[in-house]
């Protein structure tokens, strides 16, 4: 199934079911006004919702119109709980690397996890506002996934079973204001504004095989300034899969359906996939010419993140974006 938030002037958007072909939609307010809602009470709505997204599909939808990505909000708008991971591991090493940083040993076994701002997400088309590019503007090209209930102490075996839907996440980062928060032992804040979410939310069987071993096996295209930059395979180097971040984070707290949890920058061994954040460039660079000569993120440069199957066809839409300076 796949489903979208369009903007209709409330916080929270009209829930939209799209075509598996993303050409057409229909809102289902019989069912659920809102992806939250639908969410809340999942096993009672998506069989309901499944029917329709089948006669949709089928073309026997009277009420369908063109879908159109513009119009859409992140699927969810606002989150209970937004916890991003570092499920690539080799990125995380790389980094500390160029720093001349030994990583610990439990980072293999351990996984890393901050959490994030939940309360305003950026809209897939709407602009990157910043108050200064000296911030170290970057992106992060990333896969996340929402969650029903989920109890505290969950197994990853069992976790598997609450991943109800995956989305693409563009993470911001400012990377000039990192150094000085973490060196306070207090973690990020104001280095991580607002992410942006996919127009797009997908039930994890619409991936078919590509969905295995709670990881996605495709790779994730990013393009900085319409010029390609990564397309790391996603279900290559994943340390952590979906399920072990479900249950890493739910091991002192239960989770509320809705909750969001991301992978981490996309990240291959195999660098000619390229990168998914400037950073990792950046790292590189250091590490092979004693500097980076890749800059951050200006005013005026998109960036643009996208998913295709086997035969080319966009999953998720398109994150597509530009960094424009804030004013108040």
């Amino acid at each position: 199934m796949k489903l979208a938030s369009y903007h209709n002037g409330r916080r929270d958007g009209q829930l939209m079911l799209v075509s598996k072909d993303l050409t057409k939609t229909v809102a289902v307010p019989a069912i659920a006004h809102t992806m939250q809602q639908l969410l809340d009470a999942w096993d009672l709505l998506y069989p309901q919702l499944n029917e329709l997204y089948e006669a949709l599909n089928a073309g026997q939808m009277d009420n369908a119109v063109d879908f159109d990505e513009a119009r859409c909000l992140s699927p969810l708008p606002r989150a209970y709980q937004w916890a991003d991971g570092s499920a690539y591991v080799n990125h995380v090493e790389l980094v500390r690397k160029a720093r001349g940083a030994e990583m610990p040993a439990s980072f293999w076994t351990d996984p890393l996890v901050y959490q994030g701002g939940s309360d305003s997400f950026i809209a897939p088309k709407a602009d990157i506002q910043m108050a200064s590019e000296e911030y170290g503007i970057d992106f992060e090209s990333e896969i996340a996934i929402v969650t029903d209930d989920v109890v505290m102490g969950v197994n990853s075996e069992d976790a598997t079973k609450h991943i109800k839907l995956l989305m693409l996440v563009n993470d911001v980062s400012l990377r000039n204001l990192i150094p000085g928060e973490l060196g306070k032992g207090f973690g990020f804040f104001q280095s991580k504004p607002s992410s942006a979410f996919s127009p797009i939310a997908i039930t994890p069987d619409e991936l078919g095989d590509k969905w295995q071993d709670s990881k996605v096996h495709l790779p994730l295209v990013t393009h900085l300034n319409s010029e390609l930059f990564g397309r790391p395979n996603a279900g290559v180097d994943m340390t952590f899969n979906f399920s072990q971040l479900v249950e890493h984070v739910a091991k002192t707290r239960p989770l509320g359906a809705g909750a969001i949890i991301g992978s981490g920058t996309i990240s291959n061994y195999d660098r000619s996939a390229g990168s998914s954040c400037l950073a990792e460039k950046r790292m590189l660079e250091i590490i092979a010419d004693g500097k980076a000569s890749t800059p951050f993120m200006h005013f005026g440069d998109t960036v643009r993140i996208e998913m295709f199957d086997d035969n080319g066809v966009s999953i998720f839409g398109s994150i597509d974006q530009k960094v424009v300076e804030y004013k108040a």
